[in-house]
């Protein structure tokens, strides 16, 4: 019999996903539900705000893709399940399957007072270009970066782009001539952010920051509202024409209805197999999904995709009658930006390291446009 297999969502998880599966099944049939059959290459995001790259550049239309992976993509937005998972409820319509894979991506913790008056690279590409066209805008003043975290999952947190955005936005002003019309300031409710990265490359960007005159304006301090011009925080103001912040991530809208446990955070609780818990051929990937992990484990494209890889074996093997052996390793592999140049890290259980570098901003973009490619 045919093995039916929907997988919710068409980021890194999603379409790894998909690659993975069609390799050791070609006669599985896939259904891939998102709202649009898009892929968006999130990591070069940080790159739109200062005009290395377009929204155009970094959306990939997937129908092409999706007909060579003989995909049958179901157009709609999730808002529900049914049935431990075998019934996927979307605004267009019900999806059945046999096995399910969750790789719909988290949301933004969006809680803080005054949050609209603040803008959240990772939303997308029209976050990103709203950015630019704030920054064109300016022609002098305050630009105020900052991330927080989900104060109920400590692994729920996206600070790295802002970084890359920050040095980017120094960058891109000293080429212009602009950089000494402008205050750049960082803030966090975290005592050390980007400390995940480890201790060296932590202490790497407070020398980085200090040498590019950015100012630490407040650290481990908790924030308490946003207002057109200023963070509030409970230690005081920090005065702003543009407020750059990310909030910290929780899981999808629909999870709480859907029967699967849920962590205090709000993500799926899956195991080292990325099973859901206490469900049957049902899998998470990515930033909706919760796993037992080092204390340093990123929420990033490349573990997402190491986690697809090790869902979609396992669901084929359960689909067979056979155990779900695969696990995934956990490592952090990721560039820190500059614009002109950037540091490598890399984290595993049993070394770290960073290493600056001008030829790995080079780097950065060699992956983007080898990652890419792969989808068209």
């Amino acid at each position: 019999m045919t093995k039916r297999i929907t997988i919710i969502g068409s980021g890194f998880g999603g379409l790894t996903a998909v690659t993975r599966l069609r390799a050791l099944d070609p006669s599985c049939e896939i259904t891939v539900i998102s709202p649009k059959p898009e892929f968006v290459y999130a990591p070069s995001l940080i790159w739109v705000p200062t005009g290395l790259r377009s929204g155009d550049d970094l959306r990939v239309d997937l129908h092409r893709f999706f007909e060579r992976m003989k995909v049958r993509y179901h157009a709609g937005k999730v808002t529900g399940i049914e049935s431990g998972g075998r019934v996927v409820i979307t605004d267009t319509g019900r999806v059945e399957n046999d096995a399910l894979i969750i790789a719909s991506g988290g949301r933004f913790l969006k809680r803080l007072p005054g949050i609209e008056h603040a803008l959240t690279l990772c939303e997308g590409v029209a976050a990103a270009q709203a950015i630019r066209e704030r920054l064109l805008a300016l022609e002098g003043g305050t630009i105020a970066f900052g991330f927080a975290g989900n104060p109920n999952d400590p692994q729920a947190v996206r600070g790295g782009p802002m970084f890359e955005l920050m040095f980017g936005v120094d960058t891109w002003l000293r080429r212009t001539g602009k950089r000494d019309r402008f205050t750049l300031k960082f803030f966090s409710p975290a005592p050390k952010p980007g400390i995940r990265l480890g201790e060296r490359a932590y202490r790497g960007l407070l020398r980085e920051m200090a040498r590019r005159q950015i100012e630490i304006a407040s650290l481990g301090v908790k924030l308490a509202r946003f207002e057109p011009d200023r963070i509030v925080t409970e230690a005081g103001e920090i005065g702003a024409d543009l407020i750059l912040f990310m909030p910290g991530l929780t899981g999808p809208a629909w999870v709480a209805e859907s029967g699967f446990p849920v962590s205090p955070g709000g993500m799926i609780e899956t195991d080292a197999q990325t099973r859901v818990k206490g469900a049957q051929h049902v899998y998470a990937v990515g930033d909706s999904a919760r796993f037992d992990a080092p204390d340093w484990a990123p929420k990033q494209a490349h573990m997402a995709d190491l986690q697809a890889i090790a869902a979609s074996a396992n669901a084929l093997a359960e689909l067979d009658g056979k155990p779900a052996q695969k696990t995934f390793r956990w490592e952090l592999v990721c560039t820190v930006d500059m614009l002109d140049k950037g540091v490598l890290v890399f984290r595993n259980a049993r070394l770290g390291f960073a290493f600056p570098a001008p030829f790995v901003h080079m780097l950065k973009r060699f992956f983007e446009g080898l990652y890419i490619r792969r989808y068209h």
